[in-house]
C-alpha cells in the first residue's frame, strides 16, 4: 500500500499546531492577562467546549494541501465562535495563519486575495464582538500586518515554485530542442556522408570496370594495350582508396585525418581527361572569366560533372561522345554534362543514389537542376548556380 507522504506530512502538522493551540488557549486565562494589565471584563476561562473549538479549528490544517480554500472556511468558523463565546479577542490564531498561508501558496491571486479579505473579515467580527476591546489602533495594525506578511510568505513561495517549473519547462523544450537538432544534424552528415562516399565509388568503380573489361578484351590479342588498362585500374583504385581514407578520416575525431583540399571546378581537366583514358572521349569547355567560388560550390559543381560523366561512361553506350561546359557569369554558374550517346541513361523521374545526391548538392545552394534527355538524342545534367555580388 502506498503512503500519500504530503497528507502524511500535512496531518503530523495538523497534530504539532493542535497541541501548540491547545496549549497556548489553556495559558491564556483570565487571571494572567488580569496580571498584565489586561482588561479582561467578560472573558470566559479554558474549558473543555473552548478545546473542543480550538481542535476543530485545528482539523483541517490535515487537508490544507488538498482542499485549502475549503479548509480555510472550516478553520475560520470555530475561530469566530471562540470569540463570540467569549473566549478571546478574534486575534488570528496558529491554524488560521497557517490555513491563510496554504490558500496563499496553492491557489491563484484572486482567491488568494479573497482568502486574505476573509482572514481580516473573521478577525475584525472576532474583535467587535469579544469580551475584549482594543482601544489602541495600532494592535488592529499589528495583526492586520501579521496576516499580511503571512499571505505574502504564501505568494511569494507560490511565485518562486512557478518560477522554478518554468525553468524545468523550459530546460525539457531546450532538451528536447537540442536532441532534434543533434537528430537532424546527425541525418544531414549521414546523408552528406553518403553522397560523398556515393561519388567517390561510384564514379572510380565504374571507371575500373570499363577498363578492366576493356583489358579481358585485347588480353590476347594485344597484351601491352591490355597491361595499359590495368594499370589505369589499379591507379584509379589508389585514387578511389585515397579519397575514402579522407572521407572515413573526417568521422574519426579522436584522430588527425590528412585532408586535402576538396575537388572543384579547377579540378575538371584531370577528371576528363581521366574519362577518356577509361574510354568515354570528353571535351571540357570554359565560358567567361573563371574567379574563385564558394567552397560548397566549387565541390557541388566537381560532383555533378563527376556523376554526369560516370552515367555517360555507363549507359551513353560505345561510340558516344561526352561535352563538360561550364559557363561563368556575373552572377551565376552554369554547369552542363551532355552526351550524345543511345544507351538507356536512368530515368529522371526515378533516380538512382547519385542524382538524387546531385539534387540535394543543388538544392542546398539554392541552383535549379535539369535532368533528361536531349531532343536529338543522348542525355543532359544541368545546373545553374546563383552567385552573389563579389562571389
Amino acid at each position: 500500500m502506498r503512503i500519500n507522504r504530503t497528507r502524511l506530512h500535512d496531518t503530523v502538522l495538523a497534530g504539532v499546531v493542535a497541541v501548540a493551540s491547545v496549549a497556548l488557549f489553556a495559558l491564556y486565562s483570565p487571571d494572567r492577562l488580569q496580571a498584565e494589565g489586561v482588561s479582561v471584563g467578560g472573558l470566559r476561562a479554558p474549558d473543555a467546549f473552548g478545546a473542543v473549538l480550538v481542535l476543530l479549528a485545528c482539523l483541517p490544517v490535515a487537508v490544507r494541501r488538498s482542499w485549502p480554500v475549503a479548509a480555510l472556511c472550516a478553520g475560520l468558523a470555530p475561530e469566530i465562535l471562540l470569540a463570540v463565546s467569549g473566549y478571546g479577542s478574534g486575534a488570528p490564531s496558529l491554524p488560521g495563519l497557517v490555513l491563510l498561508y496554504s490558500v496563499a501558496s496553492y491557489r491563484g491571486l484572486a482567491v488568494a486575495l479573497a482568502s486574505l479579505l476573509a482572514s481580516l473579515t473573521a478577525y475584525a467580527v472576532g474583535a467587535m464582538l469579544g469580551p475584549i476591546s482594543v482601544a489602541n489602533w495600532r494592535e488592529h495594525m499589528v495583526v492586520a500586518v501579521v496576516l499580511v506578511a503571512v499571505w505574502g510568505a504564501g505568494r511569494n513561495l507560490r511565485l518562486r515554485r512557478a518560477y522554478l517549473e518554468e525553468l524545468r519547462d523550459r530546460a525539457q523544450r531546450l532538451e528536447r530542442a537540442h536532441a532534434a537538432d543533434t537528430r537532424a544534424a546527425r541525418a544531414e552528415e549521414r546523408s552528406r556522408i553518403a553522397r560523398e562516399l556515393h561519388d567517390v565509388v561510384a564514379h572510380h568503380v565504374s571507371v575500373m570496370t570499363v577498363q578492366a573489361a576493356a583489358a579481358r578484351r585485347v588480353l590476347a590479342a594485344d597484351p601491352d594495350l591490355a597491361r595499359e588498362a590495368l594499370s589505369a585500374v589499379e591507379h584509379t583504385g589508389r585514387m578511389a582508396m585515397t579519397e575514402m581514407r579522407n572521407i572515413v578520416g573526417v568521422l574519426r575525431t579522436d584522430s588527425r585525418a590528412e585532408l586535402g583540399p576538396q575537388p572543384g571546378v579547377q579540378d575538371l581537366p584531370a577528371l576528363a581527361e581521366q574519362m577518356r583514358e577509361a574510354g568515354l572521349p570528353t571535351r571540357l569547355d570554359v565560358e567567361g572569366d573563371p574567379r574563385p567560388l564558394p567552397a560548397g560550390v566549387d565541390l557541388a559543381a566537381y560532383r555533378l560533372v563527376q556523376e554526369g560523366l560516370t552515367n555517360s561512361l555507363r549507359h551513353a553506350g560505345a561510340g558516344a561522345k561526352a561535352v563538360v561546359t561550364v559557363r561563368h557569369e556575373p552572377r551565376e554558374l552554369d554547369v552542363r554534362v551532355e552526351d550524345d550517346g543511345r544507351g538507356s541513361p536512368p530515368v529522371a523521374s526515378q533516380p538512382g543514389h547519385g542524382l538524387v545526391g546531385i539534387r540535394e548538392r543543388v538544392a542546398l545552394y539554392g541552383g535549379i537542376l535539369s535532368i533528361g534527355p536531349l531532343p536529338g538524342g543522348g542525355f543532359e545534367v544541368r545546373a545553374r548556380f546563383p552567385l552573389k555580388d563579389g562571389q
